[in-house]
């Protein structure tokens, strides 16, 4: 599933949670199912937190490079 279909379904889940008709044994599935679903969202954010880090550093690597690059030139 992708990213957005999990959170919504987490959504859904807690929706049905907060549902007083939900029954014990409904509610212990549901929550089971909210468990897994909440580790497998924080895993993909926790991807894409990486790749944010090192795309940004990347491009803060490269200013400085055109920073040096430009400071070299006025010398």
């Amino acid at each position: 599933m992708s990213f957005e279909t999990d959170l919504k379904r987490l959504e859904e889940i807690t929706a049905e949670l907060k549902d007083e008709n939900t029954g014990l044994e409904k509610a212990i599935e549901l929550y089971e199912e909210a468990a897994k679903l909440t580790k497998s969202l924080n895993k993909t954010l926790s991807t894409l937190e990486r790749k944010i880090e090192k795309v940004t550093s990347e491009d803060e690597f490269e200013l400085e490079k055109e920073e040096m690059k430009e400071d070299e030139e006025e010398l």
